[in-house]
């Protein structure tokens, strides 16, 4: 099983006129809202901070972006950026989880996963953490509460976590379990696993895409399985991954040998993964949404 690239592709690039997106435009959330495709997608200008653009599309492959960024550093814990949004529609709203990059550390380290909320997709207000002071980030949120509590996916290296709150606000250490972590044998997956996108709901069990890297620090695409009522249980998770860098665009980069999603979300029965490609580029592949639950349930 493999994800098809777009014919299209690389389908956003920098903006060589702006301030902002100069040099590299990539790691982007997308949510398909009122019929329209709405991505949140990392940026790096002439300062190489990292902020959020904002683009719309009808098709999911040309896009129209706004002028100015949607989120940008408001304080010394985001000095050197925001970064790799996930955005998930909950309860009426819309919630973003992203990266704070700071100039010197928060306790050991100089990264927090934050959240922030929104109403439109525009105008983005903070909520804070899920931790602070750890080398932690690779969080998205859940589309819906489980047993009453909202959920997050989370990376404490080299393993994939799972978090959970009462009100997106304070999240219980008692509550965090590993989930799933690198596969011995020098597999795809060996070194270091973290998630994508926002888990996808089906009858089977939460559909998970992950990215992880080997000894040659190539980043590649898997997908697992999770349980519905206990998504800390993996029910499956293929061997193989469904997606790893080929092109010359991925290759070659600000960082080369790099495929990274944000974003996995299902229009129409098909399977849109839009990636960071050498964290210079956007691209987009997708699949049978049918085919890769069956891969994800017996590959």
């Amino acid at each position: 099983m493999k994800l098809q690239r777009h014919p299209a592709n690389p389908i956003l690039l920098p903006d060589p006129a702006s301030d902002w997106e100069t040099y590299n435009v990539f790691n982007p959330a997308v949510s398909y809202h009122n019929g329209l495709f709405h991505m949140h997608y990392r940026a790096q200008g002439l300062d190489w901070i990292s902020r959020i653009g904002y683009a719309v599309s009808e098709d999911g492959i040309r896009w129209n972006r706004l002028r100015r960024p949607v989120l940008e550093p408001a304080n010394e814990s985001e000095a050197r950026g925001v970064e790799d949004p996930r955005v998930t529609e909950l309860e009426g709203g819309f919630y973003m989880a992203y990266t704070a990059y700071a100039s010197s550390p928060i306790g050991s380290f100089n990264i927090t996963p934050m959240f922030a909320r929104s109403r439109n997709l525009i105008s983005w207000e903070r909520i804070g953490p899920l931790v602070r002071g750890e080398d932690n980030k690779d969080h998205a949120l859940f589309p819906r509460r489980i047993h009453g509590r909202y959920v997050s996916l989370h990376r404490r290296p080299p393993r994939v976590w799972l978090a959970e709150s009462d009100d997106l606000v304070a999240w219980s250490e008692a509550l965090m379990r590993p989930v799933f972590g690198p596969r011995e044998d020098n597999r795809w997956d060996c070194k270091r696993v973290g998630g994508n996108g926002v888990p996808i709901e089906t009858p089977h069990g939460w559909l998970v895409f992950y990215h992880a890297y080997d000894q040659q620090h190539v980043y590649r695409l898997g997908v697992c399985l999770l349980d519905l009522d206990d998504p800390g249980r993996v029910l499956h998770r293929p061997l193989e991954p469904i997606f790893e860098p080929e092109e010359l665009w991925e290759l070659r980069g600000d960082v080369p040998n790099v495929v990274f999603s944000c974003a996995n979300i299902v229009v129409n029965g098909r399977v849109y993964v839009y990636y960071g490609a050498a964290d210079h580029v956007i691209g987009l592949a997708t699949c049978d949404f049918d085919e890769l639950l069956e891969y994800a349930r017996f590959g």
